[in-house]
């Protein structure tokens, strides 16, 4: 598969680590902080979008054309997530994962999805997650091809495990090394 580069050596493409309760737009709103808090580089846009409730990578360019390839779901460029659950996941939730889960508005593609043990190493969030004493918590990490409106959330909810923390690991080849929560690399 050819992933998508700058199509000029002018552009610019930022990775950046989105922090818990930022938006994925500059301009902060209600209790959420904006990404002007974090990046101060006028002409970049978001390519594709991370709820505020979930942590991870972000991608933003100066090149329409790249934006677009990364974020239209048409392209399906991969999107891989560590997703903390509440619960541990048996092998027919992560079969049913795997196969496809019938949401509300369809079915979803085919997703990647395993057991990750040891869980990944992350920072600590702010504020913390909430976990119940007598239920375990699980991570997966969970590779889908599409962009519906919270997916993974809606996906692990539907074979029995709510999601408690969504990281979003990787868009096709570029992922979070080297980046600490709120900062950024060209």
């Amino acid at each position: 598969m050819n992933f998508p580069s700058p199509s000029s050596s002018s552009s610019r493409l930022i990775r950046f680590n989105k922090p818990y309760g930022v938006l994925s737009q500059f301009t902060p709103e209600g209790r959420w902080r904006g990404l002007k808090d974090f990046i101060d580089i006028p002409g970049v846009y978001v390519a594709g979008r991370l709820d505020a409730d979930s942590e991870g990578l972000l991608l933003l360019t100066d090149d329409g054309k790249l934006q677009a390839r990364i974020a239209d779901p048409r392209f399906k460029m991969e999107k891989t997530y560590w997703v903390q659950v509440e619960g541990v996941p048996t092998e027919e939730a992560l079969a049913a994962l795997r196969a496809g889960v019938m949401l509300n508005d369809g079915l979803t593609r085919p997703a990647r999805a395993r057991l990750l043990d040891p869980p990944p190493e992350v920072w600590v969030r702010e504020p913390p997650i909430r976990e119940r004493k007598n239920i375990p918590t699980a991570w997966l990490e969970l590779a889908i091809s599409e962009g519906r409106n919270r997916q993974v959330r809606r996906m692990t909810a539907a074979v029995g495990l709510p999601t408690l923390r969504l990281i979003r690991a990787a868009i096709g080849p570029y992922t979070l090394d080297g980046l600490a929560p709120g900062t950024w690399r060209e």
